[in-house]
């Protein structure tokens, strides 16, 4: 599923045999056929990503439709909640299927980096057992450092680009994978999509001068081939990130060297306040203190405050 919109499902259906030669005809011998959800799938979401199974007209010509019937197992999903500024519902809200990779980009300057929406969307490529990688735009606009010393013990990768600069780093790491893109609005991702999949003409967002926010370019997800193999999705730019259906454990389950350490803890220890034992499990020499205060910086991430206020990055808040 390449891309959802009001109902109709895009999908890239593998040629069989040799193409048609049709305007619609995709890269690599595939085509896109457009469909509708069978009424016996009843309320199963079906999001960009998913394996489909199709019926019906799937030659892809003008004004056909064909039927999706089947939603094949996903190996991921990320997911998020309603958003921490509104009354949160705690419904899992899908954004993709079956991505391998999240790709966090954020800009270094204009906007200026949010750490704690970082550490939000972080939390969420955890508990979908997704890779995740730091993109840090806008490196000719202000230095990279103390954001990459931030994010140095959780072990997070990053690639660091600048305007009219070589993406050759960064295609390394798309290539072969199915990467989503997630990120503030402004940030810089639609112009990184444009660069890396020429013909995507992805629409380019501006920052306002007065709020510092992006405006919303890209009103819905949508998957792009890579000319070296691979797929990124782009989705488009986001304000919160709602965790409200993330776990304590899952977060921690990310830090096996110190799950140990909270044997010791009291019944229900939120792993933030007094009495939990990782203080001391850290003073003893058993797990870096960086790491256990980056657990407690993400832990605290799903606690539900609004991120659009610019904070100072070297305390671990959002700039």
């Amino acid at each position: 599923m390449v891309a959802v919109d009001r109902g109709r499902y895009t999908t890239l259906v593998e040629e069989r045999g040799k193409g048609s030669g049709h305007r619609r005809q995709a890269r690599q011998g595939g085509r896109l056929v457009v469909a509708m959800k069978a009424r016996e799938l009843g309320r199963k979401g079906i999001v960009v990503g998913d394996r489909v199974a199709l019926v019906g007209d799937v030659s892809g010509r003008p004004d056909t439709l064909a039927r999706v019937v089947r939603v094949e197992p996903r190996t991921s999903m990320l997911r998020r909640s309603a958003d921490d500024t509104d009354d949160t519902d705690g419904i899992e809200r899908p954004v993709v299927a079956n991505a391998d990779q999240l790709v966090i980009v954020t800009a270094l300057a204009d906007p200026p980096p949010r750490p704690r929406m970082i550490d939000r969307i972080l939390v969420a490529a955890y508990d979908a057992e997704i890779e995740p990688l730091l993109c840090l735009t806008k490196s000719d606009l202000a230095p990279p450092d103390d954001l990459v010393a931030l994010y140095e013990p959780l072990g997070v990768p990053h690639v660091v680009v600048r305007k009219g600069g070589s993406l050759d780093e960064l295609r390394e790491h798309l290539a072969g994978h199915v990467s989503v893109l997630v990120g503030h609005s402004g940030v810089g991702k639609s112009t990184l999509v444009n660069a890396l999949v020429p013909h995507a003409n992805r629409a380019v967002s501006h920052v306002n001068a007065v709020t510092g926010r992006g405006r919303h370019t890209s009103t819905s997800a949508v998957a792009l081939e890579l000319p070296e193999g691979g797929w990124i999705i782009d989705t488009p730019g986001v304000r919160s990130f709602g965790l409200a259906h993330v776990s304590v454990e899952t977060v921690l389950a990310a830090f096996p060297d110190l799950v140990e350490g909270t044997v010791e803890c009291p019944k229900g220890c939120t792993h933030l306040g007094e009495g939990c034992a990782l203080d001391a499990w850290a003073a003893a020499g058993n797990a870096d203190p960086a790491r256990l205060e980056s657990l407690r910086r993400l832990l605290g991430s799903r606690e539900g405050t609004a991120d659009d206020a610019p904070r100072a990055a070297a305390s671990g808040d959002a700039p």
